[in-house]
């Protein structure tokens, strides 16, 4: 087994469209993921699905058994592959994400999904503090606007502000061809 591990996080069916937060450019986040979710598997590496619910059928999103809490078709685990679900959103807080990625040995991490400045930022710096070499794959990321002091941010200035971040000393933060030529 590969020392190398895809973790997809949170593509879930309520950020799509349709569904109870849609994200901006989930599909194309989504698509990304799938590209490397199948480069993953052809080489053998570990791949880790995290999977969101709130702990209240009453949830904005992600209610607990819900269609909307289930992981997306486009990415969809096989038999086999580990399914870790989360309450929070640190992947790692609570959950056995960290046991997992030991047991196989796992040394290198590369992270995907949603939401860029929320549960991959907290996967992220998590994973590096805990010393994992981590990459984001920037491009099989979303998110949404935020609002903030009376300022409407656009999803784009949300991701790319997240990025930057990561970038600046938690991961490498690359596109998904990138990785795909390597």
């Amino acid at each position: 087994m590969s020392k190398q591990a895809l973790i997809i996080i949170d593509i879930q069916n309520d950020y799509f469209p349709g569904g109870k937060w849609t994200l901006d450019g989930a599909d194309q986040a989504a698509d990304n993921a799938a590209r490397l979710l199948a480069a993953a598997r052809q080489r053998g590496d570990l791949v880790v699905h995290v999977r969101h619910e709130f702990d209240s059928a009453d949830a904005p999103f992600f209610a607990p058994g819900s269609q909307g809490a289930a992981i997306h078709a486009k990415v969809e685990p096989r038999a086999g592959e580990p399914v870790v679900l989360k309450h929070k959103v640190n992947a790692f807080l609570g959950t056995d994400l960290e046991n997992t990625l030991d047991r196989h040995g796992v040394e290198a991490l590369t992270i995907v999904g949603s939401m860029s400045h929320m549960c991959i930022d907290a996967a992220t710096r998590a994973a590096a503090d805990l010393g994992y070499e981590v990459t984001v794959a920037h491009d099989a990321c979303a998110t949404l606007p935020l609002e903030f002091d009376g300022k409407r941010v656009p999803a784009a200035q949300v991701h790319d502000s997240a990025m930057a971040a990561l970038a600046f000393a938690y991961a490498k933060v690359v596109k998904t061809d990138e990785l795909l030529d390597r």
